[in-house]
């Protein structure tokens, strides 16, 4: 039906409005059962009821089987005025290693009204057609995530700090050097020895640490045929340990220098003076350890500073490099692969003729290379079932990625060639408005399948739905939570289905966008986040969960501090 949002929920609501449904229809299914016995489910079809069903009618599933073929799929609400109904999906499979089953799928429309049934929802290869369980916006989340198994010990490799940005830590990360390594100066002026006045003392010439540029190696006064005479820049960051400083001593030093040993505060050159007789006076009152930077302040060797599954940002990159890193082990980033479906997109130019660009191809390698992917491809495929089943059977990544075709339209080939890779549909439809006909399936060799709709935001949602919490699985982060804000304006809320709205931060709350529809990004464009809107809505001043887009949220994990 034509929800909140504007979007139309397809060829079965569509169908339901002039008051017929079309039948349920299942294709081939295999399953695994408890005693590790296989079912194979045969389609049947049944002609169409004469009532109208909504997505949520009242209804009645069965399933038996430890065999699985086809479970069960039951869904329970009210019908519409014109009369509910009820369905039914009933999957029954032998027990045994090698049991058959046959699995039948059946809907009869009633005038009465059907009682709301339980049913055990089976694992089997997808159908096509009506009368899919839809999940609630939490379970598909729930499920997206635990449908890989999180082993980043396995996915670990050594990077170069250079390379490093962006992935997640595979392990803790700790500190391998006291930091700072050594008492240094926090600021240009003199380091002191115990109380003042002070004899100012010369610092005697030294040879770096390290190798430096030539420009900044101590050198010679002029005349002095390069005899050592001392150094009236005092103590400079990156030289060697100078000579302990005596009591009642005083010394030019810069910032980060080594503190000289003895030495027991640092008084910044323009809270001192000298006179001409060599001693330096302290215009302000000088407190023991004053502007100093002790060893190990921030943290000392051993450590803990971040945990695993942190993200490498930036300020990560100079926190490990000052800890003593030059590698980082890291999490390696799952290859995903994006298929985009549609003969009527363009790549350039304006629309024209019934052809409209590609918004999802340009939009969705980056975003997800911001949820820690490694995007190998993004292709686009014809409208036809042999051109998407050779994509997604010869693909090397691990998740496959589709923009369309998860509805039931002509061209609509997502669940019939998924059924015919026996792929195993873990979520085939989600109560969330936009984008409720996305899906996720298990493939084989250990990859996945994530089916987006074909409307921009309504991707957007399969995105965040289902595709961030399964990528932070497999990159070894840990789910981000949302966050709450409170509600500016009032929102519309779907009857049954959740919601997601873009969302602006003010001051006196969250604003919701109006170029929200399914087909829509200028909301999302502008968005800091995406406001979850439960069934029914939410007032003004209500508290709602907020979801941060990838680029508004970079540091996550946690921390030790």
């Amino acid at each position: 039906m034509t929800g909140q949002d504007g979007e139309v929920d397809g060829v079965e609501d569509v169908l339901a409005l002039v008051g017929r449904r079309p039948a349920a229809t299942y294709g081939p299914g295999r399953g695994t059962g408890p005693d590790d016995g296989t079912g194979s489910g045969a389609s049947r079809r049944y002609g169409a009821d004469s009532g109208s069903l909504p997505d949520t009618g009242a209804g009645t599933g069965t399933g038996t089987g430890t065999g699985a073929g086809l479970g069960s799929r039951h869904e329970a609400g009210t019908a519409p005025e014109s009369g509910p109904g009820a369905e039914a999906a009933h999957g029954a499979g032998n027990t045994g290693a090698s049991g058959t089953g046959r699995a039948t799928a059946a809907r009869q429309g009633a005038p009465g009204a059907g009682a709301p049934g339980a049913g055990t929802v089976g694992s089997g290869a997808v159908g096509t057609g009506g009368g899919r369980s839809r999940r609630s916006w939490d379970e598909a989340r729930t499920l997206a995530a635990r449908a890989v198994r999180s082993d980043p010990v396995a996915r670990a490799r050594r990077v170069p700090l250079d390379q490093a940005l962006g992935h997640a830590l595979a392990e803790p990360l700790t500190a391998l050097t006291d930091l700072p390594p050594f008492d240094t100066s926090a600021m240009d002026g003199w380091a002191v020895s115990g109380p003042g006045p002070w004899t100012v003392q010369p610092v005697q010439p030294v040879q770096p640490a390290a190798p430096v540029a030539e420009a900044d190696e101590p050198r010679a006064r002029p005349g002095s045929a390069g005899a050592a005479v001392p150094d009236d820049r005092g103590i400079l960051a990156g030289h060697a340990r100078s000579d302990p400083l005596p009591d009642g001593a005083a010394v030019r030093i810069a910032t980060g220098a080594r503190l000289p040993p003895e030495a027991t505060a640092v008084i910044r050159a323009e809270h001192a003076r000298t006179d001409r007789t060599g001693h330096l006076h302290a215009e302000r009152e000088v407190t023991h350890g004053q502007d100093i930077r002790p060893r190990g302040q921030e943290c000392r060797s051993g450590d803990p500073l971040l945990p695993a599954g942190s993200l490498v940002t930036p300020a990560v990159l100079g926190l490990a490099a000052a800890a003593g890193y030059d590698e980082l082990p890291t999490v390696r980033r799952p290859r995903v692969e994006v298929l985009v479906l549609g003969d009527e997109l363009l790549s350039r130019g304006l629309p024209h003729d019934g052809l409209i660009r590609d918004a999802l191809g340009p939009m969705l390698a980056p975003w997800l290379r911001s949820l820690g992917a490694e995007v190998i491809a993004t292709r686009r495929i014809g409208d036809t079932a042999d051109d998407l089943r050779r994509a997604v059977a010869r693909s090397a990544a691990e998740l496959v990625i589709t923009t369309g075709g998860t509805a039931a339209g002509p061209v609509d080939h997502v669940h019939p060639v998924l059924s015919q890779l026996r792929a195993e549909l873990l979520v085939d439809g989600v109560a969330v408005r936009p984008g409720h006909p996305m899906l996720l399936a298990r493939l084989d060799r250990g990859r996945h399948f994530v089916g987006l709709p074909g409307n921009p935001l309504a991707a957007v949602s399969g995105l965040l739905t289902l595709a961030e919490p399964l990528l932070r699985t497999l990159s070894g982060r840990p789910a981000r939570e949302p966050y709450r804000a409170q509600l500016r304006d009032a929102v519309n809320g779907h009857p049954h289905d959740t919601r997601l709205v873009p969302v602006v931060h003010r001051d006196e709350g969250l604003v919701p966008l109006r170029f929200s529809g399914p087909a829509m990004l200028r909301g999302i464009a502008v968005a800091d986040g995406l406001a979850v809107v439960r069934p029914g809505g939410a007032r003004r001043g209500e508290e709602l969960d907020v979801l941060d887009l990838p680029w508004m949220a970079s540091a996550e994990g946690g921390c030790f501090t």
